[in-house]
């Protein structure tokens, strides 16, 4: 049995040719372009995921036998705003999960609809990440298109439907919709009328490893199936991810240092944070989890070291680092396009803190890391607060790869950080959703257990993490030292 995983990203879409012992086969990525129309603003066109799809399927069966393909799982991109008329039809480009042009609906749902409320609901409050202020953002700006709209999708649910004809969502990505009552998995009808929608303009709701439907014939014939290719409802890119590393069960821990960076803790329970600083949300097992996301992360460092240094050699930047590590004297504030967990900040950007006439390009670079990995130390602590006793964790993503980063983390958070065999992420957890649809596990904890194993551990070293606890408690002093100041450079 052999399935396609697919990653829909926000920069590119990633293809994965995995076999039932959870061997990868072949890899195929097809890059896409990502639009900002205005300051704050993140948009895509679906249609040219659609495109993507096509291509990179098609690529991807290169040398193999399309008819033995028995399922497809995507994980993508959480929170965007599919939105299309009443023949289907994309009406606007796609809003996604880091654009932050909804700061005045997210403040109306905050303080006026108010979070006890939106918690009691939803089990969160809003973040101008999520979807249901980017449709108050669309009813109050583009009142013509909010008119048309006739149904609401997210990003890898649009993928969904292009092949099966089935409008679908799974819990994980419903999740960050703040639309889902996250504890009874339904639809949340009064989160729905305060939006100013019904729900039969909302998808099916559906578990990650449950079967939506079959791709359409005509698709199979273009993509190069067979008939009756499954389709699993898939998960949003973070609960694909974990399950990609393996992360199921009461207490795993993954942390993903992708575009953007988050730290997931699954759950057997439905849990709250009462502060609201973590998302509570559904995972693609069928169960519960914990997730801190910082929206900039591998991103702050790809643009350090592109946009400023003029440079796509990443590595070459971090040569000799591992030495310097815990005495930087240099702090960055990885906020660059705004701040979810835990601090849920719109207003705030990327801040340099500490420089001097000797600050050396490799200083600068050394804090961005270091940022990085401090603003994941928030959410981690706000974890430990409620009571996590989260002794270890997977890592992944593609900052993951580099072997300072890696360090930086294991020595922040303090806990050995484990590396599996598969960095694919939530192309792999896809794979692994749809091979569960298709019969080859019984649960998606089964397949966890039998297809993910870890390679490598990077170990905390006792010295290094004494260190980085006081650089923590230093860069912990910044933002609220300068929170006040972003406000007026607006």
């Amino acid at each position: 049995m052999v399935t396609i995983g697919i990653d829909l990203g926000t920069s590119a879409m990633k293809l994965l040719l995995v076999n039932a012992e959870g061997e990868i086969l072949n890899t195929v990525t097809e890059e896409y372009p990502l639009f900002f129309p205005h300051p704050g603003w993140s948009e895509q066109r679906p249609e040219d995921w659609r495109i993507a799809l096509f291509s990179g399927v098609k690529k991807l069966l290169e040398g193999f036998d399309g008819s033995e393909v028995a399922g497809i799982g995507v994980g993508g991109q959480m929170h965007g705003l599919v939105a299309l008329d009443e023949s289907d039809n994309v009406i606007r480009p796609a809003i996604l999960w880091n654009d932050s042009r909804t700061d005045k609906e997210t403040e109306y749902l905050n303080t006026v609809i108010g979070k006890d409320k939106l918690s009691a609901l939803t089990a969160n409050i809003a973040f101008a990440g999520f979807t249901a202020p980017k449709i108050l953002w669309m009813r109050n700006n583009e009142p013509e298109n909010f008119r048309k709209i006739a149904k609401i999708m997210l990003p890898k649910d649009y993928i969904n439907y292009v092949l099966t004809g089935v409008h679908a969502c799974d819990f994980s990505d419903a999740s960050g919709m703040l639309l889902l009552d996250v504890e009874h998995r339904r639809w949340s009808r009064e989160m729905l009328d305060i939006c100013g929608i019904s729900e039969n303009v909302m998808p099916a709701l559906f578990e990650s490893y449950e079967v939506i439907g079959t791709v359409k014939p005509e698709a199979a014939r273009l993509l190069g199936l067979g008939d009756n290719v499954k389709v699993v409802a898939g998960a949003g890119d973070n609960a694909a991810a974990a399950v990609g590393t393996g992360t199921v069960g009461d207490g795993e821990c993954n942390i993903s240092l992708g575009t953007s960076g988050t730290i997931f803790i699954s759950g057997d329970r439905f849990g709250v944070d009462p502060m609201n600083s973590l998302h509570s949300f559904c995972h693609a097992d069928g169960s519960y989890h914990l997730m801190g996301c910082m929206l900039s992360a591998a991103s702050c460092n790809k643009w350090f070291c592109e946009e400023i240094l003029g440079t796509s050699d990443f590595a070459s930047e971090q040569t000799g680092m591992m030495e310097r590590l815990g005495d930087n004297r240099v702090f960055f504030l990885p906020y660059l396009m705004g701040e979810r967990s835990p601090i849920n900040d719109t207003d705030v950007r990327g801040t340099f803190v500490g420089l001097s006439l000797d600050t050396s390009r490799a200083d600068m670079v050394q804090a961005v890391l270091e940022g990085v990995a401090f603003a994941i130390r928030d959410s981690f602590e706000v974890a430990k607060s409620i009571g996590y006793d989260i002794r270890r964790s997977k890592i992944c993503g593609g900052g993951a790869k580099s072997p300072v980063w890696r360090k930086i983390m294991a020595n922040v958070l303090g806990i050995p950080l484990d590396i599996p065999k598969t960095e694919q992420g939530p192309g792999m957890g896809g794979a692994m959703l749809a091979l569960v649809g298709c019969g080859a596990f019984s649960s998606v904890r089964e397949a966890a257990e039998r297809l993910v194993s870890v390679t490598y551990t990077e170990e905390p070293d006792d010295k290094l993490t004494a260190k980085y606890e006081a650089q923590y408690r230093r860069f912990s002093k910044i933002y609220p030292s300068v929170k006040n100041l972003y406000k007026e450079l607006k």
